[in-house]
């Protein structure tokens, strides 16, 4: 131990004394704060790459981040309802047609730090404000070995804005809606500080759609809240950055006995060095508890009734990375460095509910581990740019376990353990860009990516109205091979059109599998009625999905212009249980989605209009249950009042599209992102 912090205080006093040396003779450049992690290597010119600005993360109808993302087709959440009604176990986060899970198949990071959730893997949404983001940058594709595991579908980064002047604003919108938010930060040469906060509350509409409704069904409000705190300071030769962040987050399902809980801390340290030699080194915790109620409804829906009281899941994530950029020079670019994570989450529970009271009990959960080294490597030949990139992770699953019991007392009902179980992935990335001239470039990837099963996946049974999932605590981790070829355009200075065409498969793709249907009882969820489906957690023989996606930008003097499509097809690969499934696309895989943005900005004044379109895609495994197209149109406007100060409309589905979100058993239909209507005051100071 003595030794290693020798090697760390060496790390941290060698960049300052060589500075002071610099300082003593020659002069040094003027110190620069950035609050950013080392620059994004030359080589991601090889691979399918889009970045969603600060003013366009601010700019949407909903201020929701969530919603910003959808400006990247073929990135999409398990479900289409966004961060107010959705339940939060449904937002994982995936790209190219990849989904058909809850669980997160993208790997998501705010400033390096992994964001999903530690136990289910889902995204805490309300958590980020998008006005205090730089920009967000999507790589479609998985393999990204510098970034970390878990990439299996691509990797989101979310980068933390500098300096930010002053800015808030205030928001009244239909269903006594209320939207706030403030970002201010101050500071000096030396470093800077940064406050983010956001408040969001309302009453919320009644999810399932009108003609299925009964006297059970009413309106489904949310408030949520989130601050963030952000330091950086200079140390001589390096940068120290500090975050801090919490959220808040309350909403229900419109029913009684469906409350939704969800509470998180994050807190980071993260040293950069940008000398010849530069270096990061990074530390981070997370803490989540979650709580929610399940309930029954009978076929008139004139009654509900509790069918589960998910209590208390709390869940933790701790880890760290460092990594070197050694000067190679010779046109060659290598990081180098080691990562890992671990985390560990139980599900505490209450079932099996007798004349409106629980008799039972369930506790289960384990924790897991990914521990790993990287190699990513650049080179730049001209026209030409070359990258190589690899991982070897070892991970572990540990301390599984499942006990039932009963709340009178006596001898437990289930008690399991299940073994440990590790393993050994080597994964990497080949890619290639080629400038032909100024005006267009070709590029081809190749990567293999893999992801660990969540703890939710492995432990935790869950209910979406009559139907029923069980877990299943030997599932294998998943594996990606895949391919891509594009073409970037750049006819006009201020135009680009990137296009890629792609082919992945994942093998041992995690699905929830239908194994039979209701009445009866089942290992693992206990009683399904006849209006349900018994399903468990699978892996698949594979998902193979192929497709083409299309990103164009154009800047026309005030007038801006931008478009993204995507186009998947996606077929599930089954046999044995799974061998009803070959040949299916997978659940909640829609074949054609797009979005487009027109923009306007002079003087302060601005407008933008949003269309968005998504195809019809199947809410189930077997797909029996479809779910419609959607034709979504969002604007804002925005008009100076005086200063900084300026009126805000905004306005959500203008024209009160049905998007639906679900279809339960009984052939239910949920929507989601009604017509929503905003006014507004905004202030923002000057820069």
């Amino acid at each position: 131990m003595r030794r290693i912090a020798g090697l760390v205080a060496a790390g941290l006093v060698v960049p300052a004394a060589a500075q002071a040396q610099q300082q003593d003779g020659e002069p040094v450049a003027e110190i620069v704060v950035t609050g950013r992690g080392l620059d994004a290597p030359p080589g991601e010119a090889a691979y399918a790459v889009t970045t969603i600005d600060a003013e366009r993360l601010a700019g949407t109808a909903s201020n929701r981040l969530d919603d910003a993302l959808r400006d990247a087709a073929g990135l999409a959440q398990f479900r289409r309802s966004d961060s107010r009604s959705s339940h939060p176990t449904a937002q994982g986060i995936t790209l190219r047609g990849l989904g058909g899970n809850a669980s997160s198949r993208a790997l998501l990071l705010l400033d390096g730090v992994p964001q999903a959730d530690p136990f289910g893997g889902w995204v805490a949404f309300p958590a980020y404000l998008p006005s205090r983001l730089a920009a967000v940058r999507i790589t479609r594709g998985g393999g990204s070995g510098y970034a970390g595991p878990g990439a299996l579908a691509g990797t989101i980064e979310l980068i933390s804005a500098t300096r930010l002047p002053l800015a808030a604003q205030l928001a009244y919108g239909n269903r006594d809606s209320i939207d706030a938010s403030l970002v201010a930060s101050a500071g000096n040469d030396r470093g800077f500080a940064m406050v983010a906060a956001q408040y969001a509350r309302g009453d919320g509409f009644i999810p399932i759609v009108e003609e299925d409704r009964g006297p059970v069904d009413r309106a489904a409000p949310y408030e949520q809240a989130s601050l963030a705190l952000r330091g950086v300071i200079d140390l001589g030769g390096a940068e120290l950055q500090a975050n801090l962040s919490g959220f808040r987050d309350r909403r229900d399902r419109g029913i009684d006995f469906t409350p939704v809980a969800s509470d998180g801390v994050d807190a980071s340290l993260r040293i950069v060095g940008r000398g010849d030699w530069a270096w990061s080194a990074l530390a981070y915790v997370q803490a989540r508890q979650f709580a929610s109620g399940f309930a029954s409804v009978n076929d008139g829906r004139t009654v509900a009734t509790p069918t589960l009281d998910q209590y208390s899941v709390p869940a933790t994530g701790i880890g760290g990375r460092i990594e070197i950029a050694p000067p190679l020079g010779g046109g060659a670019t290598l990081r180098v460095g080691l990562d890992v994570r671990a985390t560990e989450g139980r599900t505490q529970e209450r079932y099996t509910y007798v004349a409106g009271a629980p008799t039972r009990r369930r506790e289960a959960g384990g924790r897991s581990a990914t521990y790993g080294g990287f190699a990513d490597l650049s080179y730049e030949a001209g026209a030409l740019t070359l990258n190589a990139g690899g991982r070897l992770d070892g991970w572990t699953i540990a301390g599984g376990m499942l006990r039932e019991t009963p709340l009178a007392g006596g001898a437990a009902l289930t008690d399991l353990t299940f073994a440990d179980r590790s393993g050994i992935e080597a994964t990497g990335r080949l890619g290639a860009a080629l400038r032909l001239d100024d005006a267009v470039a070709v590029r081809a990837a190749g990567y293999r990516g893999w992801r660990l099963p969540t703890l939710n996946e492995l432990y935790r049974p869950f209910r979406v109205g009559a139907d029923a999932t069980a877990a299943n605590a030997a599932l294998d981790p998943e594996r990606l091979i895949g391919a891509e070829l594009g073409l970037d355009l750049t006819p006009l200075p201020d135009v680009t059109l990137r296009t890629t065409g792609y082919w992945s498969r994942i093998d041992g793709a995690i699905a929830n599998v239908t194994v039979a249907t209701g009445p009866g009882n089942f290992p693992g969820v206990g009683f399904v009625s006849a209006a349900g489906v018994y399903r468990r957690r699978e892996n698949l023989d594979a998902v193979e999905a192929r497709g083409i996606e299309s990103d164009i930008r154009w800047q026309l003097g005030s007038f801006s212009v931008g478009a993204s499509y995507a186009f998947t097809d996606a077929r599930v690969r089954g046999a044995g249980l799974s061998a009803p499934l070959d040949g299916l696309r997978p659940a909640q895989t829609a074949m054609h989605q797009g979005s487009a943005t027109l923009g306007w900005a002079r003087g302060g004044k601005g407008a933008s209009l949003t269309a968005r379109y998504v195809g019809p895609q199947f809410e189930d495994d077997q797909n029996q249950r479809q779910l419609r197209g959607a034709f979504t149109l969002d604007g804002a406007v925005r008009m100076p009042v005086t200063g900084g100060l300026a009126v805000q409309l905004r306005g959500e589905n203008l024209f009160d599209a049905r998007v639906e979100a679900g279809i339960s058993g009984p052939g239910l239909v949920e929507r989601a992102s009604p017509r929503t209507l905003w006014i507004g005051l905004s202030y923002a100071g000057a820069r």
